[in-house]
């Protein structure tokens, strides 16, 4: 209010002195000052949902090294594998389930969720699925301003396992004899999913 009064006598004040800009001028000015001063910022929520239409997802067939019954698995899911902002995130490779089988875990979306799909063996045709989330519960702010996806997963060991239990705590591990699958939220924290007794548990990750 006090800034709307403030130009106005200052258009008044101009458009009286002699040889001063004329009234339509500085109303001109005037309005545009105050248009300025109105305008909202950017609705970070707006932000957000553009951001999470920007995410960038590859078919199954941009990963070459996916045995070809994993692909079409992926693919008569619909799945997608989201990427996270200016990375590359392949499908993981590791012993999921046993000491002697590998297999492969890959983060499928359907354009608005994700969930992990682990298969036990290049011809595992009904992988098991775990951790679903939205993809827009994975966004934040990354470099200059912008906002990026930032969910990635990776194949880690007992190493891995026992040291994130030591330093922080939580559940405690069972006997650990395989790989699990590190899910984090890059920046910020993660969780392992690790399969023991035919159930997946959630240990401690990074904080």
């Amino acid at each position: 209010m006090r800034i709307r009064i403030g130009l106005m006598a200052i258009a008044m004040t101009f458009s009286a002195e002699p040889g001063g800009p004329g009234t339509q001028s500085v109303y001109r000015l005037t309005q545009s000052v105050l248009m300025a001063q109105n305008a909202s910022p950017p609705d970070a929520g707006q932000r957000f949902e553009t951001a999470a239409r920007k995410i960038r997802r590859l078919p199954p067939e941009a990963f070459p090294q996916l045995p070809a019954g994993v692909t079409k698995v992926l693919r008569r899911a619909g799945c997608a594998i989201p990427q996270p902002f200016g990375m590359s995130a392949p499908a993981i490779r590791g012993k999921f389930f046993d000491k002697t089988n590998s297999g492969w875990a890959v983060l499928c979306s359907d354009g608005a969720t994700s969930r992990i799909l682990v298969f036990r063996n290049d011809a595992d045709a009904s992988p098991e699925e775990l951790a679903k989330a939205e993809d827009k519960n994975y966004l934040q702010g990354v470099a200059n301003g912008q906002i990026g996806y930032s969910r990635m997963i990776s194949t880690i060991d007992r190493k891995f396992i026992m040291e994130h239990y030591r330093a922080y705590g939580g559940p405690k591990p069972p006997a650990i004899d395989h790989n699990g699958i590190d899910d984090a939220f890059l920046e910020k924290a993660s969780m392992v999913h690790y399969r023991y007794a035919g159930k997946w548990l959630e240990l401690t990750g990074s904080d």
